[in-house]
């Protein structure tokens, strides 16, 4: 049994980028800024591309939704080994993970997976929602967080650690499924050169949110975006009495 598995990719702020705030404190500076794949987009890439060259997958279908600039994220994935990409095409900004997941759905519902792999969260606005809210609306089983994954040949079943307060944990699931990914569950390849100008030849479908039947527009509003207090400085102490002493005069202890 192989099986198709479709995989999503956000774009975001690169994660190297000092992010800005903008002066109305409505969201971030993204203008003129690096973009690039969300980090853990990447390992949810590289897992499905690793589960079609072991043989297990025939195809890899890359996802993503946003503006227009999306494409070049997706060429990313196609680069790394996806077979073609979808781009659900939209202006509308900070679309909530509900809509993107009921965008997913209908692709899911065209496309037929046997598996959705996405990154556990995206480094923009940090939500870890989009996977869970996906499983719920396919009623499919979930597998969340991963750090492990063993999928083998001809099997129905999945099986995931994850990584909790407490230890390990290991979970079974059966296919369909919905699967979201930790930063150690593997290590994303970097394109090579040949396979880059290879993905420019490979499919992109373009939708819109209309094309769906899908209400993109957010819910949820923004009301201020601020920085983070700078750190105050330290203070040096020549012994432990002056070290008590301090921490008395800010209450501490």
């Amino acid at each position: 049994m192989s099986l198709k598995v479709l995989v999503t990719c956000k774009r975001v702020v690169d994660y190297a980028v000092k992010v800005r705030v903008k002066p109305d404190k409505s969201g971030v500076v993204t203008e003129n800024v690096k973009m690039s794949m969300n980090p853990f987009d990447e390992n949810a890439v590289e897992e499905a591309v690793k589960l079609r060259e072991g043989g297990i997958a025939k195809e890899v279908v890359a996802f993503s939704l946003g503006p227009k600039g999306n494409q070049d994220t997706l060429r990313t994935a196609l680069a790394m080994g996806a077979d073609r990409a979808i781009h659900v095409e939209t202006d509308v900004q900070n679309v909530q993970p509900l809509a993107v997941a009921k965008c997913l759905k209908k692709i899911v519902e065209t496309e037929k997976p046997d598996v959705v792999i996405l990154g556990k969260q995206a480094i923009d606005d940090d939500s870890a929602q989009t996977g869970q809210i996906l499983s719920a609306l396919l009623g499919w089983p979930q597998i969340t967080f991963l750090s492990a994954l063993e999928l083998k040949k001809d099997s129905n079943k999945v099986k995931g650690v994850r990584e909790i307060d407490g230890g390990l944990e290991t979970l079974e699931a059966s296919l369909p499924v919905v699967l979201t990914c930790d930063l150690r569950l593997n290590v994303p390849r970097y394109a090579t050169l040949p396979n880059i100008m290879k993905a420019k030849k490979k499919p992109i479908d373009v939708k819109t949110p209309a094309d769906l039947g899908v209400d993109v527009d957010p819910k949820l509003q923004v009301l201020s975006v601020e920085e983070p207090p700078s750190r105050q400085a330290g203070k040096k102490v020549e012994n432990v009495d002056q070290l008590i002493a301090e921490l008395q005069k800010i209450g501490a202890i």
